[in-house]
């Protein structure tokens, strides 16, 4: 079974290498590994050199030298909108506070579906109506898998760092706490996050 170790970046993508296409939640191209098979049959392992969300339109790169698409799929959202801009950017930032991943489009914010998150919504006066879409979310601010890098090149290397998962890390060692707390509790800097 053919292995991809690397991802292609969208714009590096050569549509004369695309062997298939697959198409994956938000979950799964944060955490690619494991087997899959695309939409026309090629099956394949994933087994990633260094740790990196997948965005749609980038491309695993085979052993063999073909590429596998990757595309978004549509996924259960929250469609949220508010009265007025000033509302919805207080909700912005409750959910980032939070930690909820959340796609800002001009005039609304997508998220993921669920009770706790509809709750916090709700609780900041905005309309919150189901979508299936792409979910497309922001890259967190302490995301480093996307600072200071130009990844429009085919990231065959090692930048020297970043060859571990992320996740919530902040670089220190917090006491674990137990997340099914008040939805519109803010997250100080003393809180580690076990997603």
């Amino acid at each position: 079974m053919p292995t991809a170790t690397t991802i292609v970046r969208r714009a590096a993508v050569r549509a004369d290498r695309v062997a298939d296409t697959v198409s994956l939640d938000h979950a799964a191209r944060s955490a690619a590994a494991g087997s899959l098979v695309a939409a026309g049959g090629l099956a394949f392992a994933v087994a990633l050199t260094k740790a990196a969300t997948l965005e749609d339109g980038d491309a695993l790169r085979l052993d063999d030298g073909r590429l596998v698409t990757v595309r978004a799929a549509a996924e259960d959202l929250l469609e949220v909108r508010a009265e007025n801009p000033a509302r919805l950017m207080r909700l912005a930032w409750q959910l980032g506070g939070s930690h909820v991943p959340a796609e800002i489009a001009a005039d609304a914010l997508y998220v993921p579906a669920n009770p706790a998150t509809a709750e916090l919504i709700r609780g900041q006066g905005c309309l919150a109506t189901p979508v299936s879409r792409a979910f497309r979310p922001e890259h967190a601010a302490h995301d480093h898998s996307t600072c200071g890098h130009d990844h429009g090149h085919h990231d065959d290397h090692d930048h020297g760092h970043h060859g571990h998962d992320h996740g919530h890390a902040h670089g220190h060692e917090h006491p674990a706490h137990d997340h099914a707390h008040d939805p519109g509790h803010v997250h100080g800097p003393g809180c580690r996050h076990d997603h």
